[in-house]
């Protein structure tokens, strides 16, 4: 319905309004980086526009290009066998993206071993290392069996193509032996909790993972079905993950007496642990001298924060993006006094409206 249907009805244009809507969301819930994993990209075009958004938003972001997803390639070529587009990549080096330093910068998405031949993954990961790109994929969405290539990520790691520019996203049905590997070689792991709950992706890997000496980074994956507040999803990742260590206490016959993680550890989730998956905890992540000026201001006057007795535990558990009161990145203030900076937002508005009512309409002509 979505990857060959729907969004085979986008113009660049609805791309564009798309993301410039999303990204100016994300900076009014006083989030100062995203990584937009974009999979609906036709055309050179289409991408220009996704990247177009996110300059203009004033957002820090890493384009994520990825490449649609049809039943059949040209020629009949299973999606499984098809090779991310090195001529397209080269281009976005080239043209979009010379500037390491610039607001926004460029990671390959690809299929990965979940949706991927072994071939194909190892081809698309060599070739975002050739262009300085990290490489992600969303895995362990699925059960081994169901996996187009079951043993992928171990070869991987055998041949030396995992480390800290791999991230997965998901995971949740990767096996121990897997996850141990991919942690060793330096990978980063991003979890989307929410979806993963709704479309039986299994338990969230936090868990997992702090046992095995790492932690995840926290995502949305997708804002058209969910909410797309992060500290709504960092609470949501705690809070189920405390309820599962609870549960282990109470099936040995014991309450539990404390909880398992702090709202310091989700804290870290969305925000140094986000730049380390990012490969900018150097850059952002934290306050810390010599990094650049990615701030939020959240009031803490507001009645549903009144009185803050404990600063992090009060971000955690009771602010929203109605609290976020500035919004600074890289120095320069996008959000002030509750406000957006932005010019005219009201007309984007009405252009995301009139995209939306097109697509639809399109979608329904088309016999879905």
């Amino acid at each position: 319905e979505m990857h060959t249907g729907l969004a085979t009805h986008f113009t660049p244009e609805d791309i564009y309004i798309a993301n410039l809507v999303g990204a100016l969301n994300q900076i009014n819930s006083g989030v100062t980086t995203l990584f937009d994993w974009c999979h609906n990209n036709p055309t050179p075009t289409h991408t220009d526009r996704a990247i177009d958004a996110l300059a203009e938003s004033g957002i820090r972001a890493v384009f994520g290009h990825g490449t649609p997803k049809p039943k059949l390639g040209a020629a009949g070529v299973p999606t499984s066998e098809l090779l991310h587009p090195e001529d397209e990549v080269r281009r976005l080096r080239e043209e979009r993206f010379a500037d390491e330093d610039a607001l926004v910068t460029l990671a390959l998405c690809i299929r990965g071993t979940d949706l991927a031949s072994y071939e194909a993954t190892e081809h698309d990961i060599r070739l975002a290392r050739k262009y300085g790109a990290m490489a992600s994929a969303h895995l362990g969405a699925r059960l081994p069996q169901n996996r187009k290539t079951p043993d992928g990520l171990l070869r991987l790691a055998a041949a030396g193509l995992l480390g800290s520019d791999f991230n997965a996203v998901h995971a949740n049905k990767l096996g121990d032996d897997e996850l141990k590997v991919m942690i060793e070689a330096g990978c980063s792991f991003t979890m989307a909790p929410e979806v993963e709950a709704q479309m039986g992706h299994g338990l969230p890997i936090t868990g997992r993972l702090r046992k095995l000496g790492a932690a995840p980074s926290i995502g949305i994956d997708v804002e058209s079905n969910i909410g797309s507040e992060m500290l709504w999803a960092a609470r949501f990742a705690l809070q189920l993950q405390r309820g599962l260590d609870n549960q282990i206490v109470n099936d040995a016959g014991s309450e539990a007496d404390t909880v398992s993680l702090s709202a310091r550890d989700a804290l870290a989730w969305v925000t140094i642990e986000g730049a380390r998956t990012l490969r900018m905890e150097d850059r952002i992540g934290s306050i810390t001298p010599g990094k650049q000026a990615d701030i939020i201001l959240i009031r803490k006057d507001d009645l549903n924060l009144f009185p803050c007795n404990d600063p992090v535990e009060t971000v955690l558990f009771q602010s929203s993006s109605a609290n976020v009161d500035t919004v600074m990145i890289a120095g320069k203030i996008v959000k002030r006094g509750g406000t957006l900076v932005y010019g005219d937002l009201d007309r984007q508005k009405e252009r995301l409206v009139e995209s939306g009512r097109r697509l639809f309409q399109d979608f329904a002509s088309a016999g879905a």
